[in-house]
């Protein structure tokens, strides 16, 4: 056995990597496939047409930058619309707010002939794959690809969705009222202030078991796609949550190998380095901590009542300087929609940037920073998942 995991640590993997139609998924699984790649394997990373040109430039080898992007091949197969939706419409990004994704997924199940004969002439050793292709772990079973499961969100956000894999096959979940996810599930066998509020818990509720075009809900799609991998992938970190990565493990009973938060690689991007010249320059005048730095989400689309009240909310606040990104602590909802006003926006940004609070929550972040920003132990994890996957091909 020693002598076969030896020689498991040396193989040359190729890895196909399939995520759903959502940037907010597909860039996660691109900056995966980069950390992967650097460590010298082959990667298929697979979408539609359209999704593939629009992904960030990959860069290559040059004396400035260190990388194995030439192992990543983007292949593009065949997308067949529905009659539902918009026209080019390939990713969420481009369906209309109040549309919802279900012809979406029903275009993406459609994607299984083209990705078959793939995966038929290439033979991978490892198909990674989202939450969405509940058809998907078949298939390979079938050609005899490993499996792996890349979940892109928290450990503790999966362990949150259903007690069991079974549980999620069957669309059922023992909360039978909203406000029981107002509280931590039964399942959780520690004390956690993790729970829903009145408003997500609505739209978990909402979105979970609505059955899609082809009669199979988001949950079960989910328990679908973890009970036929060999491997659950995920994007967090032992230093973060450790006890949440070991609940994931016990619930689902499957391996849980934790691939650290994958932090975007600037390196690699192609944004523009003039513009962030002239940002750097500007951030540069300031005060240190008088910038706040507000975002609504990758794929977020902000009513105009929304706009308005962040517009009066930030002129409220009567601080200096804005700019656009993530504030590090919520802004308080309305309980009954999720809705935010512009009082609270105000209030929460006066707290961040002049109370002791606000204190407080900045030296929380230089300790998060040093998690996230840590390189060192972000690499253990890569190295720690490609190991494991040489080892179980």
């Amino acid at each position: 056995m020693a002598a076969a995991a030896q020689s498991g640590e040396h193989k040359t993997l190729h890895i196909a990597m399939f995520p759903w139609l959502a940037f907010g998924h597909i860039i996660p699984f691109l900056e995966l496939a980069k950390l992967i790649a650097q460590k010298g394997h082959k990667i298929s990373f697979i979408s539609t047409p359209r999704n593939i040109d629009r992904l960030p430039k990959l860069a290559h080898n040059n004396n400035n930058n260190n990388n194995n992007n030439n192992l990543i091949n983007l292949v593009k197969i065949p997308f067949t619309t529905t009659l539902n939706l918009p026209e080019n419409a390939e990713a969420t990004i481009d369906l209309p707010f109040d549309q919802g994704d279900t012809y979406l997924k029903k275009a993406y199940d459609g994607l299984n002939k083209p990705l078959t004969s793939f995966l038929e002439t290439h033979k991978p050793h490892w198909i990674i794959y989202d939450f969405a292709p509940y058809w998907l772990p078949q298939i390979a079973a079938t050609l005899g690809i490993s499996r792996c499961f890349f979940n892109i969100l928290s450990a503790r956000s999966t362990c949150f969705f259903s007690p069991s894999t079974e549980a999620m096959l069957n669309s059922f979940d023992p909360r039978t009222d909203l406000h029981d996810y107002t509280v931590a599930p039964p399942w959780v066998p520690f004390r956690t202030p993790v729970c829903f509020r009145l408003h997500e818990a609505k739209t978990f509720r909402s979105n979970a078991f609505r059955v899609d075009s082809v009669n199979v809900s988001d949950l079960a799609r989910v328990g679908s796609v973890i009970s036929g991998s060999d491997v659950i992938a995920t994007r967090s970190s032992m230093e973060l949550e450790s006890d949440w990565v070991n609940l994931l493990r016990d619930l689902h009973r499957k391996p849980v190998v934790p691939v650290g938060l994958i932090p975007p690689s600037v390196e690699d991007s192609d944004f523009d380095a003039g513009e962030w010249f002239s940002i750097e320059k500007w951030l540069n005048e300031k005060k240190k901590q008088s910038v706040v730095y507000i975002a609504f989400g990758s794929e977020a689309m902000p009513s105009q009542d929304e706009l308005t009240e962040l517009a009066h909310g930030l002129e409220l606040s009567e601080l200096p300087e804005f700019s656009a990104m993530q504030v590090g602590v919520e802004i308080p909802r309305k309980e009954d929609d999720g809705t935010i006003s512009r009082t609270s926006l105000a209030d929460t940004l006066k707290m961040v940037m002049l109370e002791e609070n606000g204190k407080i929550l900045m030296e929380n972040a230089g300790k998060m920073k040093k998690v996230v920003g840590d390189k060192q132990v972000n690499n253990k994890y890569i190295d720690d998942f490609v190991t494991y996957l040489q080892n179980h091909v």
